[in-house]
């Protein structure tokens, strides 16, 4: 299944697995659509695109699983193109669990010692000067357009 964003500010930051991989997704990892559901890839054709970076990571993603994936042939004694060798039918092994699970990045925050000068600095006002000078901007230049007039 694809890693997608989910709706609304509150969850748009996370990522969860989605229902279904795009049409454009599995064309660009050289997968059928009519193929993909045969072979345990979900397909949802109402989901589209809105950004390369996710559609370049789902690709990644259906690469990797197309990688890992073993075809069985349905006539042993006939095996077709996309089937696997018999060496590897003979050495699969079922997997249990996610497949392939989502990775979350890992946030390095650097860390520093606190100096006196940090101590000493009044941050809250600092903050609230900032904040009152941004919504004064437009009385003050009214006034100093009126007063060099």
């Amino acid at each position: 299944r694809p890693l997608v964003h989910p709706p609304t500010i509150k969850y748009n930051s996370k990522v969860r697995i989605g229902r279904g991989f795009t049409f454009e997704e599995l064309k660009s990892a050289g997968i059928n659509v009519k193929l993909a559901p045969t072979i345990g890839i979900a397909v949802d054709h109402r989901r589209k695109n809105h950004s390369v970076n996710s559609l370049q990571l789902n690709v990644q993603r259906l690469k990797e699983y197309k990688a890992k994936l073993i075809l069985f042939p349905r006539k042993t004694k006939k095996p077709k193109k996309g089937d696997s060798s018999p060496e590897d039918c003979s050495n699969a092994k079922q997997l249990t669990g996610p497949l392939i699970p989502i990775k979350k990045p890992e946030f390095k925050i650097d860390s520093r010692k606190i100096t006196a000068e940090m101590k000493k600095e009044n941050v809250y006002a600092k903050l609230r000067k900032a904040r009152s000078d941004a919504r004064l901007v437009g009385i003050r230049k009214k006034r100093a357009a009126e007063k060099d007039e």
